[in-house]
Order: structure tokens, then C-alpha cells, then sequence
């Protein structure tokens, strides 16, 4: 299970890939920290989404994890969700923080430049995510993710989750950058693989390779 405390350098996003069932997530939770999971619909309807979000939040926010709901902000508030998860342009972003901030984290993606994340991250998001959801099929971190990572945490103070490759030794790429978070998907959830083993695995990674972070 997670430690009271949580490590003071780059941690653990999970993020629910189409197919992956209620037990294998929380399997994950049992092989140690985990900051947080993000649930995309998967094109799920709404209530079968709505019906496996509610499997999940109670187990992941007991192994204290943060839940945030990519898309759907009303069942992102039906299930008790930590926070919402959006990739749209300013304008609708703007609304979404003006709407949902007070209430729960809201987070964004689908920055592809670093002129399109300086002008999302002037609206304060909770944090920024470099990468795409499914696009984690190669072994290594896109190189793209990776520059946006780094350039975002040295000089911006919002906290970014940097999406990491296949492998997970991949994490280690990441967490160089200075990103206060790094994204797991196929890595854990991956046909063959344990989620529990493989979430123990990348924290012994990151604890002996992340740098550590100033108080």
C-alpha cells in the first residue's frame, strides 16, 4: 500500500487503458505509491462508465489515490472523483476551471508546442499532461513529451505528468526531466504483465534513479 508520506520526487500516474478491468487496477495499488489514476471513458457509454468508475474510485482513493475523470465532469461528480481531466482549447478550459476548480482538481492535456502550453497554463490548471492517451506503444517516452517536460518543469511552477513509453524502465527518462509526475499505462496494464509487480517495480526504479526535489 502507499506510504503516509509521499516520496519526495517524481511519482506515479496510472492511466486506465481500454480493456482493463476493476481488479487489475486495484491490483496496481497493492505494488506501492501511486499519486494518482485517471479514468478515460474508452468509449464506454455512460453508464457502463459511470458503473465501472464506481468500482474503482472507493478502491484507488483507499490506497490514497487521487481519482480524476477524463471528459465527463458530471460523472466525474457522481462518483466522488478527485478532479477532472480535459483536452480542449482555451476558451473551454477557461470554462471548465471557472465552473469545477472550487470542487475538484482540473487538470489538462493536448499541448503539442510550447506555445499551446504557455497559453493553457496562464488559466492556473491544477496540472499540464505531455502525451496522448493510447499513444504509449512504443518501449521509450516520445521525445516530443520529453523536451516539453523538461522545458515546462524548469521554468513553469504548475506540475506536470509526462507520458512514459511501454517499458517501464521508461519512467527513469521521465523522471530526468524533472516532472513531477510520470503516466504508466501499457507498461502496467499490458497483456502478460502484473500490475502489482510491475507498479513495485517502477517505484524501486524512481526510487534509485529520480532526482529529488527541494522542500
Amino acid at each position: 500500500m502507499n506510504d503516509a508520506m509521499p516520496p519526495n520526487r517524481c511519482r506515479i500516474v496510472l492511466i486506465a487503458p481500454p480493456g482493463a478491468s476493476a481488479e487489475r487496477i486495484g491490483a496496481a495499488f497493492e505494488g506501492g505509491d501511486v499519486a494518482s489514476l485517471i479514468l478515460p471513458e474508452n468509449d464506454m457509454d455512460e453508464a457502463s462508465f459511470q458503473a465501472f468508475a464506481e468500482k474503482i474510485v472507493p478502491v484507488a482513493q483507499a490506497a490514497g489515490a487521487a481519482v480524476v475523470i477524463a471528459g465527463d465532469t458530471r460523472i466525474a461528480g457522481r462518483v466522488q472523483a478527485d478532479g477532472i481531466h480535459v483536452d480542449v482549447g482555451k476558451a473551454e478550459l477557461a470554462e471548465t476551471i471557472e465552473h469545477f476548480q472550487a470542487k475538484m482538481m482540473v487538470g489538462c492535456g493536448g499541448a503539442k508546442t510550447r506555445d499551446d502550453a504557455l497559453e493553457l497554463g496562464e488559466l492556473r490548471p491544477d496540472y499540464i499532461f505531455f502525451g496522448r492517451f493510447g499513444y504509449d506503444n512504443k518501449p521509450e517516452p516520445h521525445p516530443r513529451n520529453l523536451s516539453l517536460g523538461q522545458w515546462w518543469a524548469d521554468v513553469i511552477q504548475i506540475p506536470c505528468i509526462v507520458m512514459a513509453g511501454s517499458d517501464i524502465t521508461s519512467i527513469e527518462a521521465v523522471a530526468a526531466t524533472g516532472a513531477e509526475f510520470v503516466a504508466l499505462s501499457s507498461a502496467v496494464f499490458a497483456d502478460g504483465v502484473d500490475p502489482k509487480v510491475a507498479i513495485a517495480r517502477a517505484n524501486a526504479l524512481l526510487d534509485e534513479t529520480a532526482p529529488r526535489f527541494e522542500d
